[in-house]
């Protein structure tokens, strides 16, 4: 029997975080930025407002928000899962306002 993990999954506290962010804004989605020096973070924003094509890879789903991630960086991260916290959403809600940081 195989099982395959979950390549990104979320924290109860961020899920409540994104639920409270869709309450407000709708719709989001999620792309976890290429950064280098201090890594990458996922940025959120709202649905359809960062245009995603063939050089991305959908990852999966939080509370119910696509995620994705440039298919070039996903090459170097897809033996990995990524779990999502809330202090990361904080701080990256691109084109969102945060109630927790505004």
């Amino acid at each position: 029997m195989s099982h395959e993990a979950k390549r990104v999954v979320a924290t109860d506290a961020a899920i409540e975080l994104i639920q409270l962010l869709q309450r407000q804004h709708g719709p989001l989605m999620f792309h976890q930025s290429g950064g280098c020096c201090d890594g990458s973070s996922p940025m959120c924003y709202p649905d359809g407002e960062f245009k995603v094509g063939g050089q991305d890879a959908l990852l999966g789903e939080i509370g119910g928000c696509s995620f994705y991630m440039g298919a070039a960086q996903f090459e170097y991260w897809k033996h990995t899962q990524l779990i999502i916290i809330e202090s990361v959403l904080e701080i990256n809600c691109a084109g969102v306002r945060n109630p927790y940081t505004a």
